[in-house]
C-alpha cells in the first residue's frame, strides 16, 4: 500500500519510528538495534554528548545514516530547556530539537506552561520544535499554536512500559491538530505501539522498551514491524464494532434446501 513520508521539518522519513539511545547494555547493542528498528531518526540527549575531547555517543553512530533529534532531557525550566537547545545548535546538531520541559522528577511529566514558553522561544529561533507533551488536546492545540511541528503526546509516564493509558485523549488530539502527532514515551511492547498507530499516529517515540528488553536487538526489530503493521491497518480502514455477531458467510440468496 502507498504511503506518504513522515514530514518534520521539511525533511522526509519513511520509517515512522523514532528510536533513542540511552540505556543500552552498551553501545555496538546500541548500534545493532538501531539498524534492525529500521529507524532513519533517532534521539539524542544533549548532556550525554561529549561535546569536547574523549568518547562520546556520536563517535556510535553513523550521522550519514541517521538523523539526529536532539533532546533537552532533565531541563526543569524553560530558560534551561532553550539554552541547551542553543548548545546542540551550535554543536552542529542542527534546529531539529525535541523539547522536553519536565514539570515532576518523580514522574517525569511535563511542565506545559513552561514548554508552551521554550516552545514560542525556539520557534522565534528559527528551531523545528517537537514538544514532548501529556495528553491533554488543548495542551496540544496551544502547542501548534505556539509554532510547534509536531506534537507528542505521552502515551504513560516515560519508561514505564504501561501502554497507551487514554486513547480517547489521543484520538481527539488528532481531530484537534494538524500538525504531525508522535506518540513518546509509555510504550512497553509491540502491541502499544501498533494501537497507537492504529488509533492514526503519525509516529511513535520509544527508547527504554527497546533497550530496557531482554534482547534489544530482536525488541527493536518488533517494534519496527509492529509501527509499519499499525499504520497499515490505519490505512486499510477497521471494520466497526458491533455488540452481537455478523456471520462470515451469509446466507441471504442462498437457494433454499428442501428433504
Amino acid at each position: 500500500m502507498h504511503d506518504t513520508p513522515l514530514v518534520l521539518g521539511g525533511k522526509e522519513f519513511q520509517s515512522r519510528l523514532i528510536v533513542g539511545t540511552g540505556k543500552y547494555p552498551s553501545f555496538e547493542i546500541m548500534k545493532e538495534a538501531l539498524a534492525a528498528s529500521g529507524a532513519q531518526l533517532i534521539t539524542v540527549a544533549v548532556r550525554r554528548v561529549n561535546l569536547g575531547t574523549g568518547e562520546s555517543l556520536l563517535d556510535h553512530i553513523d550521522t550519514a545514516r541517521y538523523t539526529l533529534l536532539p533532546n533537552t532531557a532533565g531541563c526543569y525550566t524553560a530558560d534551561e530547556a532553550v539554552r541547551t537547545a542553543y548548545l546542540a545548535r551550535e554543536a552542529g546538531l542542527g534546529e531539529l530539537v525535541k523539547l522536553e520541559v519536565i514539570g515532576d522528577s518523580r514522574t517525569l511529566f511535563p511542565d506545559v506552561l513552561g514548554l508552551l514558553e521554550a516552545t514560542k522561544t525556539l520557534v522565534r529561533e528559527g528551531f523545528t520544535v517537537l514538544p514532548y507533551t501529556n495528553d491533554d488536546p488543548v495542551v496540544a492545540q496551544k502547542l501548534q499554536d505556539a509554532g510547534a511541528a509536531a506534537v507528542m503526546p505521552l502515551g504513560a509516564p516515560i519508561g514505564s512500559g504501561l501502554g497507551l493509558r487514554n486513547p480517547y485523549n489521543i484520538k481527539i488530539i488528532l481531530e484537534n491538530v494538524t500538525v504531525p502527532v508522535i506518540v513518546d514515551a509509555g510504550v512497553g511492547t509491540a502491541s502499544d505501539a501498533a494501537i497507537a498507530m492504529e488509533l492514526g499516529c503519525d509516529g511513535a517515540l520509544m527508547n527504554t522498551a527497546i533497550a530496557g528488553a531482554r534482547d534489544p536487538v530482536t525488541m527493536a526489530s518488533a517494534m519496527r514491524m509492529a509501527v509499519e503493521a499499525g499504520r497499515l491497518a490505519f490505512k486499510a480502514g477497521r471494520i466497526a464494532k458491533k455488540l452481537y455477531a455478523t456471520a462470515s458467510s451469509p446466507i441471504e440468496g442462498l437457494p433454499e434446501w428442501t428433504s
